[in-house]
């Protein structure tokens, strides 16, 4: 009998269903907002100046270091990054073994990161230009140039890792708010003393003379945006090679990039 019962129990379990546990809830992740990228790392404060550096006499009575050079001058290349420009000036400079200081504008940066990438690639320093290339800068309202030096600082900093420490005013527009701007920001005030108005396109032989006319210690200004560059392309062409065999040596500006 109860063997019986035993296979009737088990006839009557093999002809019920199987029961299927309910599937289990699963949480949903929310979506997340993107991290926002790190701020620059702050470089060491900067004392304010009552004028800009000019020379690189100037630049180390400002950062304490190895002396520079009796022979040397720097270039320095100002209102990139450009598509075209850019890439065929870093060629150039590649060729002949040439450090410079690219002073970028954060605008110009955006949509051109790529390039603007390509200048640390290369060994070159940057330098702030400010995000839009205000003319009158030193004759701004404070929050307008705290604005400007802050978003190019930061859009730099984002493409290309590099937190620059010199800032040159567009145009070389300077005032005592403006220079105050700059230490606030921990930056040191960068200007040129060979400028061969090149961004006005006076001719290839205009800007090789003048930039020829360059003598040691020197800080060389020309351009790579704002425009067609051909003619100062053309022009550093000759420059660079003439001015090395002259003997002079090109150094770097700034810190290089970590």
């Amino acid at each position: 009998m109860a063997g019986a019962l035993v296979l009737a129990g088990s006839a009557a379990a093999s002809a019920s269903p199987a029961r299927v546990p309910a599937p289990r809830a699963t949480a949903v992740p929310r979506p997340t907002a993107p991290r926002p990228s790190p701020a620059p790392p702050a470089p060491a404060a900067v004392r304010p100046l009552r004028r800009p550096v000019h020379t690189l006499k100037d630049y180390r009575r400002v950062l304490p270091g190895r002396a520079f050079p009796a022979d040397a001058v720097a270039l320095t290349i100002d209102d990139g990054p450009h598509p075209v420009w850019t890439p065929k000036i870093l060629r150039l400079l590649d060729r002949y073994h040439v450090p410079a200081l690219f002073c970028m504008i954060g605008n110009q940066v955006l949509g051109h990161e790529a390039v603007a990438r390509s200048v640390v690639r290369d060994g070159h320093q940057i330098a702030n230009h400010t995000w839009s290339h205000p003319t009158r800068m030193g004759r701004r309202p404070h929050t307008l140039m705290r604005r400007e030096l802050a978003r190019a600082q930061e859009k730099i900093y984002d493409t290309t890792g590099y937190a620059p420490t010199l800032f040159r005013s567009p145009g070389g527009d300077w005032s005592p708010a403006l220079l105050g701007a700059a230490a606030k920001a921990r930056m040191v005030p960068l200007d040129w003393s060979d400028d061969p108005r090149d961004w006005t396109r006076p001719g290839v032989t205009a800007i090789t003379h003048r930039l020829l006319a360059a003598r040691p210690g020197q800080i060389l200004l020309c351009h790579d945006g704002g425009g067609d560059r051909s003619q100062t392309y053309a022009a550093l062409r000759t420059v660079i090679p003439a001015l090395r065999a002259r003997g002079y040596r090109f150094v770097a500006l700034d810190q290089r990039h970590p």
